[in-house]
């Protein structure tokens, strides 16, 4: 097709194509708008220490170290806070999973019940701690298999020399 009816489908074309780009612009500005507008609300920034009220007696090096590399920074209150906990809205997923596992285990206060030793050996058997959300951007967390017999095998020998208070 040639003469106007060409140039009027082109015409068409090009408005489409502008109104798509338009659109899209619109939502990416919005996105970001509200990614800065969440930023003031403060749920998740409290990154305050509570206090180290009793530590357990580690059976070995070994088995500390694996704790402080895979499980302390969400059960005990040395959590490291990564510089993404300070943005909404990661910095509210990041603070209930640390609230959430000091509930849980918390080896800063072994002076209070902890969960039993067969359900902590559990959830590290079947994968679920520490879980691969966090070994993804924390590598040293990754247990190997051998690792992994390395911290059962600490955690079933801290539990026969310094057991944690019972409930």
């Amino acid at each position: 097709m040639d003469g106007p009816a060409a140039s009027t489908e082109d015409r068409g074309r090009r408005s489409r194509r502008w109104t798509l780009g338009r659109t899209v612009l619109i939502g990416l500005a919005v996105a970001i708008g509200l990614l800065a507008l969440i930023q003031l609300v403060p749920i998740g920034r409290d990154h305050s220490a509570p206090p180290i009220s009793s530590q357990p007696s580690w059976p070995d090096a070994e088995t500390e170290d694996l704790v402080r590399a895979a499980c302390f920074d969400c059960h005990s209150n040395e959590t490291v806070w990564p510089w993404y906990s300070n943005l909404a809205p990661i910095s509210w997923f990041v603070s209930h999973d640390v609230e959430e596992g000091r509930a849980r285990l918390n080896f800063s206060e072994w002076n209070r019940p902890q969960p039993e030793l067969r359900e902590i050996i559990e959830v590290i058997q079947e994968g679920e701690m520490p879980p691969s959300y966090y070994t993804a951007l924390h590598g040293s967390a990754k247990l190997t298999d051998q690792q992994e017999a390395m911290l059962i095998a600490g955690m079933n020998q801290l539990w026969a020399t310094d057991a944690p208070a019972s409930g």
